[in-house]
């Protein structure tokens, strides 16, 4: 068991004695607090503050974090208030405490609500000080490392939970010791079989290597000493959990796997890498497409190497990585490497620390554009992608995204602007759809209209959390704008049958309505109503009839424009087109359905006012509207053709075209197309008929 003496023999390597006695003090203040507590495993509960504490030590952090590491379940566990320890520690330390602490008091009607509540309020204390996510990965680490002592389902719980949020957010911040390990307790706890599996076959795998490895590892040392170079060789294992992604990804056999061998030389300055590089290069023969420079274009988490792959003796292949010194401390241990807290805000961080506050930055932009905390943990899993794709933007500068991004999450990590109005874009100076996945070395334009608005389509190939939040929001604001445009026309049109309107209704009636139902602005009120949560009817009658007294219902319909946007949807079931008699159904939450007037989906509400309104064609009605034809004929050779032509030559569109024979003489085809009216539909049919061997055409409907 480590001691805090242990530990402050320790600190006093690195940290001045006042700094190592706070420390102390911090430890002897959380020994007094969870007096009595225990863990599941019957040791005295300050054994896990301490050990967290020892593991921020490893990574050489500052007094502030070993002191909230120390206190960092004091005020979950032991009802001290936040303000106790301000005063006793320092505000800072408090705040540290505060930000890894979970929302205890708040009841959730799920596990994930919690979490994501739990992480939401985490993410806002990491942007205002990125200690608290060091400190919450050591308290997850050492959780981790003692998780043998919960119940299996609850292990199988943390462990998921390690392996999609904390393993990732590691990754994302260089710290590559902890990924590893956290990958490895996770996919032990996750799949103890599998787990166990794999480590037996790694074991006897590297005792079967083991001379291989030497003899490539001393044709490298002599190779480098040939060259008057000096660095360190040394064979890489390749940890459980990164086999078991590689066998499940890639779809490989663990011998295929372990077959390639892989080392890495560290040397002591940056150009003595791309010497070093030269000199392996002329000892095997490097591998086509397998380089790699991350020291000119650094991975997004800071990490800096050469990669390369070579065909080493009897065509073995081996994987090398180059790098300094201080590069390696920066890949394993990442944010946490040689911690310059001290740097005043004036003062640009460098390198892995830009790298984080700018993620963390993104984090905040994110949790203040996401509907609720479920939506934000999405878009923060999904953003915490291991592998990038590096694109230049026409004047040179290099983005860096997830695989599998497209220009719209391009767009949006150049400014939220652009991609808002991005309507096309050019890859490598051709044009090309948005949904296109973006390759490495690609020069991405964007091609921006000013009234444009994202379309909800993008939510089905974006990658980024950035894009998706971004998206979602403007959508959202969007459907705000047309509900509440919609609801003021709905009720307007029941307050007109009324001979009144909406601003001729006293303010203290309209005020009164809404605190009955509990609304701030009368703008939430409209959208209710164009959303169809509450009806136009209703609330026409809340507001002008007295107690008691029936009001007639109005007479006249609404007109339809066809440019209401979000709100206002055509039933799939009747197809209805301008032309066509039709009547509104108010469906909570999605606005308005425009049905046909006979469809018989609302047969039975049809005569309702609460649920169905009478609707119009405006004269100005734009747009264009799909109908299917069922069209009985005689078949012939090039069938699709003369239809197609057909339609064309009365200037409407196919959209969708399917064929079933019913005999051998007679075909039958479902045709969707697009027309602007019943006029235009008239004329498409009329091109049809005029078409030898046609029978019968149907327009189909529910």
């Amino acid at each position: 068991m480590p001691s805090i003496d242990a530990l402050a023999d320790r600190l006093s390597a690195y940290l001045g004695a006042d700094q190592v006695n706070l420390v102390r003090r911090a430890y002897f203040y959380a020994e007094q607090a969870h007096d009595g507590q225990r863990r599941r495993s019957g040791e005295p509960y300050v054994t896990h503050p301490l050990a967290v504490a020892n593991i921020l030590a490893d990574m050489h952090m500052d007094h502030q974090s070993l002191m909230a590491a120390m206190l960092h379940d004091v005020i979950e566990d032991t009802g001290i208030a936040k303000e106790a320890l301000s005063s006793q520690f320092g505000e800072t330390v408090a705040e540290l405490v505060d930000g890894v602490s979970k929302l205890t008091q708040m009841n959730f009607e799920t596990k994930a609500e919690a979490q994501a509540e739990n992480f939401q309020k985490m993410a806002m204390a990491m942007a205002r000080d990125i200690r608290v996510i060091l400190v919450k990965l050591a308290d997850r680490l050492h959780n981790m490392r003692t998780l043998e002592v919960l119940s299996g389902e609850k292990r199988r719980r943390i462990a998921k939970e390690t392996l999609e949020i904390y393993a990732p957010i590691a990754n994302r911040l260089g710290m590559h010791n902890v990924r590893v390990e956290f990958e490895d307790l996770g996919f032990k706890a996750m799949y103890p079989m599998r787990s166990a599996r794999i480590y037996q076959a790694v074991k006897r795998a590297r005792g079967n290597r083991k001379e291989i490895v030497q003899k490539i590892e001393q044709s490298l040392s002599h190779c480098l000493a040939v060259d008057g170079i000096e660095g360190d060789v040394s064979g890489r294992q390749k940890h459980i959990y990164g086999i078991y992604k590689k066998m499940r990804g890639k779809r490989r056999a663990f011998n295929e796997i372990m077959d390639v061998y892989a080392f890495r030389i560290v040397v002591d300055k940056v150009d003595t890498c791309y010497r070093v590089l030269g000199a392996v290069h002329n000892l095997y023969k490097p591998l086509p497409g397998r380089f790699k420079d991350y020291i000119a274009i650094p991975k997004a988490n800071g990490y800096q190497s050469l990669h390369t792959t070579l065909f080493g003796m009897h065509g073995v292949p081996i994987e090398i990585q180059i790098r300094t010194r201080e590069m390696e401390e920066m890949a394993n241990n990442g944010i946490a490497a040689h911690w310059l807290y001290k740097s005043s805000d004036d003062e640009q961080p460098k390198g892995t620390h830009a790298r984080a506050r700018q993620w963390v930055k993104g984090v905040l932009e994110m949790q203040q554009r996401a509907g609720n905390s479920l939506e934000f943990i999405e878009s923060v899993k999904i953003d915490l992608f291991p592998d990038e794709v590096y694109v230049f933007t026409p004047k040179g500068r290099i983005m860096e995204l997830p695989k599998g991004s497209t220009a719209v999450d391009f767009a949006y990590a150049v400014h939220t602007d652009v991609g808002n109005s991005c309507i096309a874009c050019r890859i490598n100076r051709r044009l090309a759809p948005l949904s296109e996945p973006l390759q490495s070395g690609s020069t991405v334009e964007i091609v921006s209209a000013p009234g444009a608005r994202p379309n909800p389509a993008w939510l089905n190939f974006v990658v980024t959390g950035k894009a998706r939040t971004h998206i979602r929001h403007a959508l959202k604001l969007q459907r705000r704008s047309e509900s509440i445009s919609l609801g003021e026309r709905l009720l307007n049109k029941v307050l007109n049958g009324f001979d009144s309107a909406l601003e001729s209704i006293p303010a203290e009636r309209v005020h009164a309505m809404l605190a009955e139902y509990r609304l701030e602005q009368i703008e939430d009120l409209l959208e209710d109503i164009g959303l169809g949560n509450r009806m136009a009817y209703v609330v026409a009658r809340r507001l002008l009839a007295t107690e008691g007294e029936q009001l007639p219902s109005p007479e006249g319909p609404l007109a339809i424009r066809g440019t209401e946007g979000l709100v206002l949807s055509y039933a799939k079931c009747c197809t209805p087109i301008p032309g066509d008699p039709i009547v509104g159904h108010l469906s909570a939450g999605k606005g308005m359905v425009v049905h046909l007037e006979n469809c018989r989906n609302i047969s039975e509400i049809r005569h309702n006012p609460e649920k169905c309104i009478q609707l119009a064609w405006a004269k100005d009605v734009t747009g264009e509207f799909n109908v299917e034809l069922r069209v009985e004929l005689e078949h012939q050779r090039g069938l699709i053709a003369l239809l197609a032509s057909s339609v064309n030559a009365a200037d409407g569109n196919i959209e969708k075209i399917s064929m079933d024979e019913r005999d051998g003489r007679i075909s039958v085809v479902q045709l969707v197309v697009s027309v602007h009216d019943r006029v235009h539909l008239a004329r498409v049919i009329k091109k049809l008929r005029a078409l030898t061997g046609v029978i019968r055409i149907t327009r189909m409907r529910a």
